[in-house]
Protein backbone atom coordinates (compact mmCIF):
# COMPACT_ATOMS: atom_id res chain seq x y z
CA UNK A 1 0.00 0.00 0.00
CA UNK A 2 1.08 3.14 -0.83
CA UNK A 3 -0.78 6.71 0.17
CA UNK A 4 0.04 9.97 -0.35
CA UNK A 5 -1.42 12.58 0.81
CA UNK A 6 -2.39 16.15 -1.30
CA UNK A 7 -2.19 19.81 0.63
CA UNK A 8 -0.35 22.21 2.27
CA UNK A 9 0.32 21.30 6.20
CA UNK A 10 -0.86 24.93 7.60
CA UNK A 11 -4.48 24.21 6.13
CA UNK A 12 -6.61 22.53 8.74
CA UNK A 13 -8.47 19.75 6.85
CA UNK A 14 -4.76 18.14 5.52
CA UNK A 15 -3.77 18.52 9.22
CA UNK A 16 -7.05 16.57 10.42
CA UNK A 17 -5.92 13.48 8.01
CA UNK A 18 -2.31 13.74 9.07
CA UNK A 19 -2.99 13.15 12.46
CA UNK A 20 -6.25 10.14 11.81
CA UNK A 21 -2.86 8.86 9.88
CA UNK A 22 -0.60 9.04 12.22
CA UNK A 23 -3.56 7.67 15.51
CA UNK A 24 -4.07 4.86 12.97
CA UNK A 25 -0.55 4.22 12.29
CA UNK A 26 -0.65 4.24 8.82
CA UNK A 27 2.28 5.87 6.64
CA UNK A 28 2.21 8.13 4.09
CA UNK A 29 3.88 10.84 2.06
CA UNK A 30 3.10 14.32 2.21
CA UNK A 31 2.92 15.91 -1.40
CA UNK A 32 2.63 20.01 -1.03
CA UNK A 33 -0.36 21.20 -2.85
CA UNK A 34 -1.39 24.74 -2.24
CA UNK A 35 -4.77 26.13 -2.44
CA UNK A 36 -4.31 28.06 -5.04
CA UNK A 37 -1.43 28.00 -8.33
CA UNK A 38 -2.46 24.09 -8.85
CA UNK A 39 -1.04 21.71 -11.35
CA UNK A 40 -3.57 20.95 -14.24
CA UNK A 41 -3.48 16.99 -13.27
CA UNK A 42 -4.69 17.65 -9.62
CA UNK A 43 -8.25 18.78 -11.13
CA UNK A 44 -8.32 14.90 -11.85
CA UNK A 45 -8.18 14.12 -7.91
CA UNK A 46 -10.23 16.74 -7.15
CA UNK A 47 -11.90 19.12 -9.56
CA UNK A 48 -13.15 21.09 -6.98
CA UNK A 49 -9.79 22.65 -6.13
CA UNK A 50 -9.61 22.22 -2.35
CA UNK A 51 -7.19 20.15 -0.62
CA UNK A 52 -6.69 17.85 0.87
CA UNK A 53 -7.15 14.93 -1.20
CA UNK A 54 -5.67 11.10 -1.53
CA UNK A 55 -4.38 8.62 -3.46
CA UNK A 56 -4.04 5.00 -1.82
CA UNK A 57 -2.08 3.07 -4.74
CA UNK A 58 -4.29 3.84 -7.68
CA UNK A 59 -7.61 4.73 -5.51
CA UNK A 60 -7.83 8.19 -5.25
CA UNK A 61 -10.71 10.66 -3.44
CA UNK A 62 -10.96 14.12 -1.90
CA UNK A 63 -12.12 15.45 1.40
CA UNK A 64 -11.14 15.47 4.83
CA UNK A 65 -14.11 13.77 5.69
CA UNK A 66 -14.11 11.38 2.94
CA UNK A 67 -10.69 9.94 3.40
CA UNK A 68 -10.67 9.43 7.26
CA UNK A 69 -14.22 7.43 6.83
CA UNK A 70 -12.75 5.51 4.00
CA UNK A 71 -9.34 4.83 6.15
CA UNK A 72 -11.44 3.50 9.26
CA UNK A 73 -13.53 1.11 6.54
CA UNK A 74 -10.22 -0.09 4.85
CA UNK A 75 -8.59 -0.79 8.19
CA UNK A 76 -11.18 -2.35 10.66
CA UNK A 77 -8.30 -4.61 11.83
CA UNK A 78 -7.02 -0.96 13.76
CA UNK A 79 -8.24 0.94 16.52
CA UNK A 80 -11.29 2.75 15.44
CA UNK A 81 -11.29 6.91 15.35
CA UNK A 82 -15.33 7.20 14.15
CA UNK A 83 -16.68 5.22 17.27
CA UNK A 84 -17.94 1.98 18.59
CA UNK A 85 -21.23 1.87 18.06
CA UNK A 86 -24.27 3.46 15.64
CA UNK A 87 -24.23 6.75 18.41
CA UNK A 88 -20.86 7.00 19.04
CA UNK A 89 -20.54 6.80 15.24
CA UNK A 90 -23.41 10.05 14.39
CA UNK A 91 -21.78 11.41 17.48
CA UNK A 92 -18.45 11.66 16.18
CA UNK A 93 -19.56 12.76 12.25
CA UNK A 94 -21.62 15.71 13.93
CA UNK A 95 -18.69 17.21 16.19
CA UNK A 96 -16.41 17.04 13.40
CA UNK A 97 -18.36 18.72 11.17
CA UNK A 98 -19.02 21.02 13.74
CA UNK A 99 -15.36 22.03 14.04
CA UNK A 100 -15.31 21.95 9.76
CA UNK A 101 -18.50 24.25 9.36
CA UNK A 102 -18.50 26.04 12.56
CA UNK A 103 -15.04 26.76 14.05
CA UNK A 104 -13.15 26.93 10.59
CA UNK A 105 -14.59 29.89 9.41
CA UNK A 106 -13.92 31.70 12.36
CA UNK A 107 -10.36 30.24 13.83
CA UNK A 108 -8.83 29.44 10.93
CA UNK A 109 -10.79 31.94 7.81
CA UNK A 110 -10.74 34.72 10.15
CA UNK A 111 -8.08 34.51 12.95
CA UNK A 112 -5.68 33.02 11.05
CA UNK A 113 -6.13 34.32 7.50
CA UNK A 114 -5.81 37.75 8.88
CA UNK A 115 -3.18 37.76 11.30
CA UNK A 116 -0.84 34.95 9.71
CA UNK A 117 -1.80 34.36 6.21
CA UNK A 118 -2.60 37.96 4.75
CA UNK A 119 0.43 39.84 6.26
CA UNK A 120 2.80 36.92 4.58
CA UNK A 121 1.08 37.94 1.33
CA UNK A 122 1.62 41.86 2.06
CA UNK A 123 -2.25 42.19 2.82
CA UNK A 124 -3.48 43.87 5.61
CA UNK A 125 -5.06 42.59 8.72
CA UNK A 126 -9.09 43.02 9.11
CA UNK A 127 -8.50 43.02 12.78
CA UNK A 128 -12.09 43.82 12.96
CA UNK A 129 -13.05 40.85 12.05
CA UNK A 130 -10.72 39.22 14.45
CA UNK A 131 -11.78 40.42 17.30
CA UNK A 132 -15.75 39.83 16.17
CA UNK A 133 -14.48 36.24 15.85
CA UNK A 134 -12.75 36.29 19.01
CA UNK A 135 -15.74 38.39 21.50
CA UNK A 136 -19.08 37.49 19.56
CA UNK A 137 -19.12 34.70 17.35
CA UNK A 138 -16.65 31.81 18.90
CA UNK A 139 -17.83 32.14 22.40
CA UNK A 140 -21.25 30.09 21.76
CA UNK A 141 -19.39 27.35 19.42
CA UNK A 142 -16.96 26.94 22.47
CA UNK A 143 -19.81 27.03 24.79
CA UNK A 144 -21.21 24.38 23.46
CA UNK A 145 -18.12 22.23 22.90
CA UNK A 146 -17.41 22.69 26.29
CA UNK A 147 -20.63 21.60 27.68
CA UNK A 148 -20.49 18.60 25.43
CA UNK A 149 -16.97 17.81 26.69
CA UNK A 150 -18.08 17.95 29.76
CA UNK A 151 -15.48 16.58 32.43
CA UNK A 152 -14.71 14.21 30.25
CA UNK A 153 -11.48 13.08 28.68
CA UNK A 154 -12.61 12.92 25.06
CA UNK A 155 -15.37 14.52 23.35
CA UNK A 156 -16.92 10.88 22.59
CA UNK A 157 -16.62 7.94 24.72
CA UNK A 158 -13.69 6.44 26.59
CA UNK A 159 -11.15 7.21 23.44
CA UNK A 160 -9.38 9.35 21.08
CA UNK A 161 -12.21 9.83 18.11
CA UNK A 162 -11.98 12.15 14.41
CA UNK A 163 -13.70 14.56 16.64
CA UNK A 164 -10.94 15.61 18.84
CA UNK A 165 -8.90 15.58 16.04
CA UNK A 166 -10.85 18.04 14.32
CA UNK A 167 -11.43 20.02 17.02
CA UNK A 168 -7.64 20.28 17.72
CA UNK A 169 -6.56 21.20 13.82
CA UNK A 170 -8.80 23.94 13.83
CA UNK A 171 -7.19 25.44 17.77
CA UNK A 172 -3.87 25.23 16.06
CA UNK A 173 -4.89 27.44 13.48
CA UNK A 174 -6.17 29.81 16.05
CA UNK A 175 -2.63 29.21 17.96
CA UNK A 176 -1.02 30.19 14.96
CA UNK A 177 -2.98 33.45 14.63
CA UNK A 178 -1.61 34.41 18.14
CA UNK A 179 -4.87 33.48 19.87
CA UNK A 180 -5.56 30.94 22.60
CA UNK A 181 -8.74 29.19 23.84
CA UNK A 182 -9.40 31.02 27.42
CA UNK A 183 -8.66 28.15 30.04
CA UNK A 184 -10.53 29.75 32.71
CA UNK A 185 -13.77 30.28 30.57
CA UNK A 186 -13.36 26.91 28.96
CA UNK A 187 -11.81 24.75 31.14
CA UNK A 188 -12.73 21.29 29.76
CA UNK A 189 -11.96 22.30 26.16
CA UNK A 190 -8.06 24.02 26.95
CA UNK A 191 -7.38 21.00 29.14
CA UNK A 192 -8.43 18.85 25.59
CA UNK A 193 -6.76 20.85 23.79
CA UNK A 194 -3.63 20.40 25.88
CA UNK A 195 -3.75 16.63 25.66
CA UNK A 196 -4.08 16.58 22.03
CA UNK A 197 -0.84 18.84 21.61
CA UNK A 198 0.81 16.28 24.02
CA UNK A 199 0.36 13.67 21.90
CA UNK A 200 3.06 12.05 19.76
CA UNK A 201 0.75 12.69 16.72
CA UNK A 202 0.70 16.44 16.90
CA UNK A 203 4.26 16.96 18.61
CA UNK A 204 5.50 15.27 15.12
CA UNK A 205 3.87 17.97 12.86
CA UNK A 206 3.95 20.64 14.89
CA UNK A 207 7.35 21.92 14.43
CA UNK A 208 7.42 21.84 10.63
CA UNK A 209 4.49 24.11 10.90
CA UNK A 210 6.27 26.26 13.14
CA UNK A 211 9.38 26.47 10.12
CA UNK A 212 6.79 27.45 7.60
CA UNK A 213 4.91 29.98 9.66
CA UNK A 214 8.57 31.47 10.63
CA UNK A 215 9.58 31.31 6.93
CA UNK A 216 6.13 33.02 5.88
CA UNK A 217 6.46 35.92 8.78
CA UNK A 218 10.54 36.43 7.70
CA UNK A 219 11.01 40.10 6.74
CA UNK A 220 12.29 40.11 3.07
Amino acid sequence: MSLTVYGAPLSPFVRKVRLFLAEKGLDYQLEIILPFGQPAWYQALNPLGRIPAMKDDDFSLADSSVICQYLEDKHPELSPLLGRTAEQRARVRWLEKYADYELAPLSTFTVFRNRALKPSMGQPCDESAVQTALTEKLPPHFDYLENTLGNAEYFVGDSLTLADLAFASQMVNMEHGDEQLDAQRWPNLAGLYQRMKARPALQAILPGEQKTLAKMNAKP
